[in-house]
């Protein structure tokens, strides 16, 4: 009995272990550094970066010292030349059945001006990869942010919609006893029973957001889609945090922007397109060094040490110097040339657009704020409203039509202050996503 007793505990011990491994609780910091490690985008763009290393190197490993061995055998069935006696051992080699030739050749650039511009593009590639991987960590960072505070947007939502049920119902139940009394009309418990389904709607809408926002969230962090995920930060916490204002302070240099230095990469590379486009012009060299050995047998015994073997060895230079090519060398480089001057004006245009972007997420930043704080001081109002108006309504003052306005209200400027406050985390994240401020 005892071992049994024994045996039912661990069981369950280890299925709550079980269950509790793959629950991850995150405060918004935590999410967004999980996110930047696990996160399947990001983690594709680290690989770019270290496949862009790899490239680097293999471009300059080709102009380096490139050494190959080759062994060629040949079995002559039908032999053309009547044989040889090289080795004066009764053998007929030269013209042999048998020959045998292993070879060693060494092959150097000496000059070649696509090889030099190619391990500049190599150089540039990988700048490339880098900044993509900077720019896929802001573009996730945000993600990140919108998820977690639509998450919580939901949570809030439905703690403030549950609470107006339950206030609703009560307030359904008090005016239904009050018109069995006779005492008061039906309409208006008509129109309590009209704002309590609609507030119930929301509520069952409300709860479906939930789950699709946490589906989001764990897809955005890295997670499997149905992962139990628990969020540590609150809403309010978090807008409370982002309410300072001194980003927007901060430079509009647009220079020192992830977009730009895309662009600019893109202009760098169609620089070295015209002049990989200009090294076709010029005459390669290239330097070789060859040796080989020959050998000879009417049986195959090339491993044997009586074997003879007959060696050379050669050395010499490769010119190619490009005569004439019909223009096409040259229309190369001008449609390379025009390429270049369309990238010239997309990094202008990116210039232009990046400072208008920076002005506006300052801007609606700002305004996020100042929302906040009217939606503030509205949803005070509604709520002192509401009450008046519900304690009017049960000593006869105020209409059914008056109360359910007020409700009204008060349930629109709930909704509307929760959207304030994610607005303010949301429009600090687009703003500190544009200056690059999480990565510089």
């Amino acid at each position: 009995m005892r071992q049994s007793l024994i045996l039912i505990i661990s069981l369950i011990a280890v299925s709550f272990g079980f269950s509790q491994e793959n629950i991850n609780s995150f405060t918004l910091q935590q999410a967004i550094d999980y996110a930047l490690v696990n996160n399947r985008q990001v983690k594709n763009s680290a690989r770019d970066i270290d496949a862009a290393i790899k490239q680097k190197w293999e471009t300059t490993a080709t102009g380096l010292p490139q050494i190959n061995g080759q062994i060629s055998y040949i079995n002559n069935i039908e032999r053309q030349f009547p044989g040889i006696d090289f080795n004066n051992d009764g053998i007929e080699d030269i013209g042999a059945k048998q020959n045998a030739t292993p070879s060693i050749t060494l092959n150097q650039i000496l000059f070649d001006g696509s090889y030099l511009v190619g391990l500049q593009s190599a150089k540039v590639f990988l700048e490339i990869s880098e900044n993509a991987k900077v720019k896929t960590d802001l573009e996730i960072r945000k993600a990140v942010i919108n998820a977690y505070g639509n998450v919580l947007l939901a949570e809030e939502s439905i703690k403030i919609l549950e609470r107006n049920v339950d206030v609703l119902e009560k307030n359904l139940n008090d005016i239904t006893k009050i018109y069995e009394n006779g005492l008061e009309e039906e309409e208006s418990v008509e129109q309590l029973q009209i704002t309590l389904s609609s507030v119930k709607s929301n509520l069952s809408n409300t709860l479906r957001l939930k789950d699709l926002g946490y589906q989001m969230l764990n897809i955005t962090l890295g997670l499997d889609l149905d992962n139990t995920t628990v969020l540590s930060d609150t809403l309010e916490t978090l807008a409370m945090i982002n309410l300072e204002l001194t980003l927007l302070e901060s430079s509009n240099d647009v220079q020192n922007t992830i977009d730009y230095k895309i662009a600019n990469n893109d202009k760098v590379s169609k620089e070295l397109l015209v002049k990989l486009e200009k090294s076709r012009a010029l005459p390669t060299l290239n330097g070789f060094f060859t040796g080989s050995y020959i050998g000879n047998n009417d049986k195959f015994r090339f491993f044997s040490s009586s074997q003879a073997w007959a060696g050379t060895a050669a050395m010499g230079f490769n010119l190619d110097i490009p005569l004439f090519g019909s223009g096409l060398k040259s229309a190369r480089t001008q449609r390379a040339k025009i390429n270049l001057e369309k990238s010239k004006d997309d990094l202008t245009e990116t210039e232009q657009r990046l400072k208008l972007q920076i002005a506006s997420s300052k801007s609606e930043f700002k305004f996020a704020v100042e929302d906040y704080e009217n939606k503030q001081q509205n949803l005070a109002l509604a709520e002192r409203i509401e009450t008046k108006n519900q304690t009017k309504f049960f000593e006869g003052i105020a209409s059914s039509f008056e109360l359910r306005q007020a409700q009204t209200q008060l349930y629109a400027a709930q909704q509307e202050f929760l959207q304030a406050m994610l607005d303010v985390i949301n429009s600090k994240a687009a703003l500190e996503t544009v200056l690059n401020t999480p990565i510089n």
